[in-house]
């Protein structure tokens, strides 16, 4: 019961959130969509029923549904078959249009997205800061009868070097302390206001005799740094980029079994961490709202029927072929892009349960 209470305490700030994002995305569609003549049918967020909704001087109806888990901007035609004389006789429609001019359509959506990423990074370097990394280590938790704690090191300690030399990531802390294996190691540390010099001794693993540890929980330390604009809007860009690469990597790893898949999340899962963050408070939610965006635009580009990415695909072959592809072929290909994007679905969405614990609680209800 307490998993259900959670979930639903969870909703409100992931509604939110979900509906910040997805009204912006349907937004860059929609903008690009009317620069190049395109009409705009309709314009929901959620799906369903109308909750309640209002025609513009263009025709477009704006509206809100019941199920606000996304929504979407109906064009002109956009359901028709690419490339029938209908389609194309409307000057209005999607497909009477270039595919260059689709391919700007397609692509307004995560660009959007994008946008909005650096646009709320951008809001937090000139309010609250970026965390910058100081270039030190900072020890966490200290195990019991371990180097660390024989030698005298303490939560709270700041490594300033090894052996004279600094230590300007987790990474080079770990690769010393690993390629050190039973050898005393002279590390600078500053406790308080007062620096010192302890000597520590790694020891080695059990299951590999030329790798060691010292027992301590590590994190880099980080300040909080408030920029301009112009700064911040650089910072912001580099970081939208960087978790954009992180992400591709992420993925690629899993692709090639490297990774495990179990840390993929569906929407419960997202729902769950959107409640949590907003415990934070504001600033950690708008942090997760532009990490969420930078993903809704990334996955849209993926290049899979159904997806914005699958329709610049078409759209390029048919530059290629100098007419659309088949009907039957598209029908083919949006089948398989509906069930890889299921099959996603259910899969992320059965890890959520799983490590919310609903599955072991439905099985735990019902006697199995």
């Amino acid at each position: 019961m307490e998993v259900l209470q959670s979930l639903f305490m969870n909703i409100i700030p992931f509604v939110v959130v979900l509906s910040v994002l997805v009204y912006f995305h349907e937004m860059g569609h929609y903008v690009i969509a009317r620069m190049n003549g395109v009409r705009v049918e309709t314009f929901s967020i959620g799906f369903g029923p109308e909750i309640f909704g209002w025609n513009n001087k263009h025709g477009t109806r704006w509206k809100v549904s019941y199920i606000p888990l996304g929504g979407y901007v109906s064009l002109a035609s956009e359901d028709e078959v690419e490339g029938t004389k209908s389609s194309r006789a409307d000057s209005g429609s999607m497909m009477s249009k270039t595919p260059w001019q689709r391919i700007a359509i397609s692509l307004g959506g995560p660009a959007a997205n994008y946008i909005l990423a650096i646009i709320l990074f951008t809001g937090l370097y000139v309010t609250v800061g970026q965390k910058v990394p100081l270039n030190e280590v900072e020890f966490g938790d200290v195990a019991v009868e371990s180097p660390a704690q024989k030698a005298g090191l303490e939560k709270g300690d700041v490594l300033l070097n090894i052996e004279g030399v600094d230590v300007m990531s987790i990474g080079a802390f770990q690769e010393k302390v690993s390629k050190s294996a039973d050898q005393p190691l002279s590390f600078r540390i500053r406790r308080g206001e007062e620096e010192q010099t302890i000597l520590v001794v790694p020891e080695s693993l059990k299951d590999d005799k030329s790798a060691a540890k010292i027992g301590v929980m590590i994190s880099p330390r980080v300040e909080m740094k408030i920029h301009g604009i112009i700064d911040a809007v650089k910072y912001a860009v580099v970081d939208t980029w960087n978790m954009t690469v992180q992400t591709l990597k992420y993925l690629g790893q899993m692709i090639a079994g490297e990774r495990s898949s179990d840390g993929l999340s569906g929407p419960i899962g997202i729902a769950n961490v959107a409640g949590q963050v907003a415990q934070q408070g504001v600033v950690a939610l708008i942090w997760l709202g532009a990490i969420l965006s930078i993903n809704l635009g990334l996955i849209n580009l993926f290049p899979v029927p159904m997806l914005d990415g699958g329709h610049v695909v078409f759209y390029i072959i048919e530059i290629i072929r100098g007419k659309p592809l088949p009907e039957k072929a598209l029908e083919f290909f949006y089948r398989i892009g509906f069930a890889l994007v299921m099959s996603l679905i259910l899969y992320s969405t059965w890890n959520d349960l799983s490590r919310l614990k609903v599955v072991q609680f439905v099985q735990n209800l019902f006697g199995f």
